[in-house]
């Protein structure tokens, strides 16, 4: 029966044809959906993800990077002293009002890093000649993709909170959700800062990363070194991450959508392929009458919507592809991972299956009575 809903695909495929295109965009939708997802939400850690770091120390119940407290420098010490770690680098995160000469006041979310460190935070945006650049007294980096919100150009100067600063480059990789990143020397961090002897996060790298969990539990067991908590670096990416698309009203929002998505390409999609079966009811009579029961129909009706709906994912994914390489060469926050992309896969091909069976009751009306009329 394979074989014949190959051969009916095939010689019918006008009729087939708008099925496939349903589930073409119905897919294209879910998988530029979940990039721009992972790719908004996934800004939430680029603090971490772009950083050399095994394992964070921050202020205890931190549910964002962009929400955490001051820790004390004993944190470090602590840190220091495990055989295990090799490296610690501070972080200080400060927000504050970016305000240009021109314009009104724009949030920003300033880290400060240790240009004399080990260059563990952000090593992987910032290359040497970078580092020398921020040596600049009140010299900050940003993502070229904000400059217009800034109202700036590489080489402005502007104030933070009052604290003059002047921008010396503008790179990729560095926006920020809900704000502006802006990355600057541990030096002008903390004349925005008034926490003198703070930082907000330790950052430690370990010397078998395939130990970060264990290193991580064993840091965790101290309790004369002031409020604090250590977490493996995945483990605080993907907690920063969680909590904006799960406990803020803008990923709930976004997930609705996706659901809304999919229920809406199931009810196309299937209308679609009910239309078709519905044309070719007098051809499945025809197999009726010559003996071919109901229930080998469905599995031919069922056939037929997985091919449509894997020529359909084929399409979609090309599409996808396209959209996607054009969104990133425009600076548009996306990703995809494999899991999340076989998981809409699983779901397109779901929504195939699933519009197959709510064809199947077109199968009905294939009565060979139907070769009388």
């Amino acid at each position: 029966m394979v074989a014949l809903a190959r051969k009916m695909l095939l010689r019918e495929w006008r009729r087939f044809l708008p099925a496939i295109l349903t589930v073409c965009f119905a897919a294209m939708l879910l998988l530029v959906q979940a990039a721009l997802v992972q790719g908004i939400f996934g800004s939430a850690a680029v603090y971490v993800t772009a950083s050399a770091g095994n394992l964070w120390a921050g202020y205890p119940g931190t549910q964002s990077v962009s929400l955490g407290h001051p820790i004390g420098g004993d944190v470090a010490t602590l840190m220091a002293m495990d055989p295990e770690v090799d490296a610690v680098d501070p972080l200080l995160f400060v927000d504050g009002y970016w305000r240009a000469k021109h314009g009104g006041d724009v949030e920003v979310y300033v880290s400060g890093v240790d240009l004399q460190g080990h260059g563990l935070v952000f090593h992987k945006l910032l290359t040497p000649a970078l580092r020398q650049r921020l040596m600049e007294p009140g010299a900050v980096i940003v993502d070229r993709s904000d400059l217009d919100q800034l109202g700036a150009q590489v080489g402005s100067y502007g104030r933070i909170d009052g604290y003059p600063v002047h921008i010396v480059a503008a790179i990729a990789g560095l926006r920020a959700l809900g704000g502006v990143n802006m990355i600057t020397s541990w030096n002008t961090a903390t004349g925005l800062d008034h926490t003198a002897g703070y930082t907000t996060y330790w950052v430690a790298r370990i010397r078998d990363s395939g130990k970060a969990a264990q290193v991580a539990q064993r840091l965790n067991h101290h309790s004369d070194f002031g409020p604090y908590s250590v977490w493996t670096s995945s483990a605080f990416a993907r907690r920063s991450q969680l909590y904006w698309l799960l406990d803020t009203g803008a990923g709930v929002a976004v997930l609705f959508l996706a659901a809304i998505v999919l229920l809406s390409g199931v009810v196309i999609a299937s209308q679609a392929l009910m239309a078709v079966v519905a044309g070719s009811a007098r051809e499945f009579a025809t197999l009726n009458a010559l003996g071919v029961g109901v229930r080998a129909l469905r599995w031919v009706v069922l056939e037929l919507a997985a091919w449509v709906g894997g020529l359909g994912l084929l399409l979609g994914g090309g599409l996808s592809a396209g959209l996607l390489w054009l969104a990133h060469h425009n600076d548009v926050p996306v990703a995809m991972s494999p899991a999340v992309a076989v998981v809409c896969a699983l779901s397109v091909m779901l929504l195939a299956v699933i519009s197959g069976i709510a064809a199947m009751r077109a199968l009905l009306r294939a009565d060979p009575a139907l070769l009388l009329r």
